[in-house]
């Protein structure tokens, strides 16, 4: 049982996600029904494997930087940066919904977004299905198997991801996908948003459970399917529909929290 555990981590936020808020009127015409498939039938969904480069090899140029890249962060342990990492290991909906708080200047909820909330967890469901088969083609070792050194999570997270391949990142692939429709629906504050998504991705490589190279090919996965998503007529219509509740949500903000002054030094701030 525990070989399935960590994928079963990352569907987890998924399915969590899923679930009716407790209270909530499942009739009520401004919340969407919860979602069981994605937007794409598994022939519409693009072969990643032929757009996303193979994993590095033991020894290659690109395993050789990944691992100098773990080297160097692990010096960031105990800094602002560090602490962001904990933060973005929340990869549920509303774990990702919270990250672009700042970007966005509203913080969004399942009760003030939930069309929203609704449109970037069914669109993730198409992005889950790709990421793990590369996964499972690819076993590619995360870092912190091939060399020792600290990692954000507990031990009892760093254990769950033992049995979960590196290549690519779920936690980018889900975050970039949302980035990349939150910029589509709020484009005046694309350059932040999808500044705090790659950021998102790259807390992994700061937390020491990704290599740098996974990363990347988690963008790669999403934005193939998010291409094809617009060929959806629900896709697009829902994201109507949840370009509406951003935009009346945003018209009614107040000032940023003082919080997101500190946050944007810290995504605009290298780290490796």
């Amino acid at each position: 049982m525990r070989r399935r555990h960590s994928l079963v981590l990352i569907t987890a936020g998924l399915v969590l996600a899923l679930r009716p808020i407790a209270g909530q009127n499942a009739a009520a015409p401004a919340t969407p029904p919860p979602a069981r498939t994605g937007y794409l039938a598994p022939g519409q969904i693009p072969d990643v494997a032929r757009i996303v480069p193979p994993a590095p090899t033991t020894g290659d140029a690109r395993f050789s930087a990944d691992m100098a890249i773990y080297r160097a962060t692990r010096s960031l342990e105990g800094s602002a940066r560090w602490q962001m990492a904990i933060a973005d290991d929340n990869v549920s909906t509303n774990g990702i919904l919270n990250a672009f708080s700042c970007p966005l200047g509203v913080q969004l909820t399942p009760e003030n977004a939930p069309r929203t909330r609704a449109l970037i967890t069914r669109a993730n469901i198409d992005t889950l299905r790709p990421a793990l088969a590369l996964k499972k083609q690819y076993q590619h070792k995360r870092p912190f198997q091939v060399e020792t050194g600290k990692v954000c999570l507990s031990d009892r997270g760093r254990a769950a991801l033992e049995t979960d391949p590196d290549y690519p990142s779920g936690h980018t692939t889900a975050s970039w996908e949302a980035g990349l429709i939150l910029a589509e629906l709020a484009p005046d504050a694309a350059s932040e948003i999808l500044a705090r998504a790659r950021a998102f991705g790259e807390s992994r490589i700061v937390c020491g459970v990704h290599n740098a190279s996974a990363v990347e090919a988690g963008r790669m996965t999403s934005t193939a399917v998010f291409a094809a998503q617009h060929g959806s007529a629900e896709f697009r219509t829902d994201a109507d529909a949840a370009r509406a509740e951003l935009a009346a949500l945003r018209a009614n903000r107040t000032e940023k929290p003082g919080r997101c002054s500190e946050e944007a030094v810290t995504i605009a701030s290298a780290v490796f």
